[in-house]
């Protein structure tokens, strides 16, 4: 038996199969993006426009004024002089009638009525001149509070952006105005089949 074809024959079908191993390896890593070397290359820019929103913006705003607030006083006479002279003068008017204790009681009796007597003469003095009673006075209080005024602004955000790679029309948005050329990632690959 001759071995020299058979060795030429598992030789040549081991090296087959390493070939195709290896094909099917790269293809992999190509499908996956392993050891993918990407290509770069710049397009012509046809056309930006921004891609706005309305926001409702509300800022506070304190608002002051000026208001008339009313407090009333009550007025109490001053009637501790009249009352303090009336009593004075009632006891001693009193201490004139009566002997012993009978004098005593008259003294006091009299002491009690010049007192009501002064301290009633003190209060019609007092509502004659206007010191008795109420008095409504006014006086400015500030008031402050806070409103929200709202304004619509518009807001960016993002821009659409038409270019043009090797004759093609392609659209594409971006958070930004590249200008008039714009960076590609060209994507080169052998089609299977």
């Amino acid at each position: 038996m001759n071995i020299k074809p058979w060795i030429t024959t598992i030789a040549s079908a081991v090296v087959v199969s390493l070939a195709l191993t290896t094909t099917a390896q790269a293809d992999h890593q190509f499908a996956f993006g392993k050891g993918d070397r990407a290509v770069f290359d710049y397009a012509r820019v046809l056309k930006v426009e921004p891609i706005v929103r309305y926001v409702t913006v509300s800022t506070p705003v304190q608002e002051c004024w000026q208001e008339s607030r009313q407090y009333t006083v009550n007025h109490r006479p001053r009637t501790a002089g009249g009352t303090l002279v009336g009593a004075v003068i009632g006891g001693v008017i009193g201490h004139q009638f009566g002997s012993g204790r009978g004098n005593d009681a008259a003294t006091v009796a009299g002491t009690v009525i010049g007192a009501a007597i002064g301290n009633g003469a003190a209060r019609k003095r007092a509502e004659a001149d206007g010191y008795y009673g109420q008095s409504t006075y006014s006086r400015p209080v500030r008031r402050c509070a806070t409103n929200y005024q709202t304004h619509q602004e518009e807001r960016i955000d993002g821009y659409r952006v038409v270019y043009k790679y090797h004759g093609q029309r392609y659209s594409t948005r971006m958070p930004y105005d590249p200008g008039e050329r714009i960076r590609i990632r060209v994507d080169v690959r052998p089609v299977a089949g």
